[in-house]
């Protein structure tokens, strides 16, 4: 199973909300999709889960069209909406056997599948409760629960970590572990960059509706080294250490967080370990007493700040 996104463009108006952006990602892959707010997240899950229709472009999961057979398309799909709407006067287990039913189950084999989905989600204990009365993390367990239940090949969700508590983050987590290891092509957006690294294979960076980097995480990562934080802990003053570094020429920008704590930017698109070590040797040269020296590994938050520019349209 294999999703390509190729040469996507959506116009609304004279503004571009998703301008020619083209990837690819498969089954037992997790990638996080990653930028600002308007940035053409949502609108590219969208039309993935054949809710609108591109300007140009198209969306091929497993060789089938969403714009020549969004019918088709639809059944390998399950989308995760950024928010549940409010249902007053239907409860959960209702809500899932609802969709069962759309999606053509029938008889025991529906009544098993809606049971099944329950266990798997851990919504057993709650599925007389009406879904206005859940709480955000109960709401987004069930959007998740009704998007598995015709068992699709892919998975789109759009912000299902948004509000939720510590310990519904982790679940959340662990269930898309699970659902990875059953095969499933899963595409996740989120702001919450630390939980994408933990569980994500790879990663798409897009501003203003244009991709501006993709790639497997390792790749990501290691592309990120070039560009290290060293965090620096002195017993001097850390704004007379902040304004030495920045004499260095191997050192981009430093910035004093505490009275004692500096975090410094090195460039090092050669050797990031040596600039690493240089960047030690020259400040106890120069006098300077440290407590501490930890380089920061690059990470996904890291990446992100170097690729954007904060820009929204």
């Amino acid at each position: 199973m294999q999703v390509q996104i190729r040469n996507l463009v959506k116009h609304y108006g004279s503004t571009k909300a998703v301008n020619d952006i083209s990837f690819t990602f498969g089954s037992g892959q997790i990638y996080g999709f990653v930028g600002p707010n308007g940035a053409g997240k949502s609108t590219t899950m969208r039309i993935m889960a054949t809710l609108d229709e591109p300007t140009d472009g198209d969306v091929w999961i497993d060789g089938i069209s969403v714009v020549e057979d969004p019918e088709k398309a639809r059944q390998l799909v399950g989308y995760v909406p950024d928010q549940l709407p409010d249902h007053r006067d239907i409860s959960v287990h209702e809500y899932l056997d609802f969709f069962a039913r759309a999606y053509g189950l029938k008889g025991d084999k529906r009544r098993r599948v809606v049971e099944e989905i329950l266990e798997f989600c851990n919504l057993k204990g709650i599925q007389e409760k009406h879904i206005n009365a859940l709480s955000k993390g109960m709401k987004n367990r069930v959007s998740v629960a009704r998007a598995l239940v015709h068992d699709p090949a892919v998975l789109i969700m759009d912000e299902p970590a948004s509000g939720l508590d510590p310990r519904a983050r982790i679940e959340l987590r662990e269930l898309l572990k699970v659902l990875a290891t059953q095969g499933k092509a899963i595409l996740i957006s989120s702001h919450i960059l630390t939980e994408l690294s933990e569980i994500c294979d790879g990663a798409l960076f897009i501003e203003r509706g244009r991709l501006l980097k993709a790639g497997l995480m390792d790749e990501l990562l290691r592309e990120g080294r070039k560009h290290r934080t060293v965090i620096v802990r002195t017993l001097n003053d850390a704004h007379s250490l902040c304004k030495h570094v920045l004499t260095l020429p191997f050192v981009d920008h430093a910035r004093a967080v505490d009275p004692q704590t500096v975090e410094v930017d090195v460039l090092a698109e050669q050797d990031p370990d040596e600039a690493i070590a240089n960047l030690l040797e020259m400040i106890l040269k120069d006098g300077f007493r440290i407590k501490e020296y930890r380089p920061r590994e690059a990470d996904l938050e890291q990446i992100f700040m170097d690729v954007t520019r904060g820009e929204v349209q």
